[in-house]
């Protein structure tokens, strides 16, 4: 029979084995109160836990076991990690990735992240604006499939705008021959403090084109009733063609109607609180353009006005128009090329085109 001789050094190796197994013991006795006093301060509130947390415990939670970790004044209740290690399985062995796809083919990853360039840097921009402006690039998407792949990134549509309906067959019958002016205003800083500047603009209702009439701190009567006549000159007036209008009921307007009574221009007043019926211009040129920006000088204002008239025909797609552009250049619908971005006041305003071989 083998006799065991208990030697000094087998005291010292029991001695440090027992002190480390009470360190242990207490460690863990601490961290079982720090996790009572957790559950405490959280109460019912559900504590939401990353994918890479949920692997860590339970990877260490199977290893426990159920037993072990009921012990635990845990902040999951053992069903729950032992859950989590039965989904991670089960994704080792998930070959649903390989699955041949039925139906309608996806969007190409790059048109994707093209999408949510878009709409990243142009927080305004609506589905269809993006759909439009992706046309311009020869990609064709349709608005729900903007949208789709926004919501799948979790970005918010840009907010809807109310339309008017109610001179719908009004408007379609007198299409053509359709125009509006309106007045906006913007502030500017001078050596005189801020300074109001009116701004009267027209616009063709069938073609979307725009023509910044003048830009003046004084609208009176005389300034009015000259650039109505400048208006409907028979030669170039930018309302040499139109038959009809919409004006709203704004009292600067009094003295071009007097103009306009006189012409083969009839003018057509919208009715009264109804400033959405006539929002195109202002809408546009303000949440675009002036809204976002501080002026130093009438020169400061025209030099603006001037680049976003330039971008209005020129790179701006309009849902009015089935998203295409007013003035398209040859580089439009294009498939083939770098896609370039073009710039305009320190990049507020951006148009996406390919660039030519």
């Amino acid at each position: 029979m083998l006799e065991f001789i208990l030697r000094p050094w087998h005291v010292v190796v029991l001695f440090l084995a027992s002190r480390l197994n009470q360190e242990q013991q207490r460690a863990i006795e601490y961290l079982q109160v720090e996790n009572e006093v957790l559950r405490e301060k959280l109460g019912r509130k559900r504590i939401l836990l990353s994918d890479d947390q949920r692997r860590r415990l339970a990877v260490k939670g199977k290893a426990l076991g159920r037993s072990a970790l009921r012990s635990l004044a845990s902040i999951v209740t053992p069903d729950t990690i032992l859950r989590w290690h039965r989904e991670l399985v089960a994704k080792k062995w998930d070959y649903s990735h390989l699955r041949r796809n039925v139906g309608r083919p996806g969007v190409a990853p790059e048109v994707a992240d093209l999408v949510v360039r878009m709409a990243k840097e142009n927080p305004t921009w609506g589905y269809d604006r993006i759909q439009g402006a992706l046309k311009n690039l020869g990609i064709r998407l349709s608005d729900t499939t903007v949208g789709s792949i926004l919501r799948e990134h979790g970005i918010e549509p840009a907010p809807k705008r109310g339309r008017a309906t109610t001179w719908k067959t009004f408007l379609r019958a007198h299409w053509e021959v359709l125009g509006a002016a309106d007045f906006t205003t913007i502030e500017v800083w001078t050596f005189r403090g801020l300074v109001t500047f009116y701004i009267l603009v027209a616009m063709r209702i069938s073609t979307r084109q725009v023509d910044i009439v003048g830009v003046t701190t004084n609208a009176d009567a005389e300034w009015v009733q000259q650039a109505a006549r400048n208006l409907i000159d028979y030669e170039d007036g930018f309302f040499r063609d139109t038959r009809y209008l919409l004006l709203d009921r704004d009292t600067q307007f009094l003295p071009l109607r007097g103009v306009l009574d006189g012409s083969d221009t009839k003018v057509v007043l919208l009715p009264p609180k109804s400033p959405n019926l006539n929002a195109h211009i202002e809408r546009s040129m303000k949440s675009e353009c002036l809204g976002r920006m501080l002026f130093f000088g009438e020169g400061s204002l025209r030099r603006a006005l001037s680049q976003f008239s330039a971008h209005y025909h020129e790179e701006r797609n309009h849902q009015g128009l089935d998203n295409d552009l007013i003035e398209p250049g040859d580089e439009v619908g294009q498939a083939e090329g770098a896609i370039r971005r073009k710039e305009r006041l320190g990049g507020m305003l951006r148009y996406y085109y390919r660039q030519a071989a």
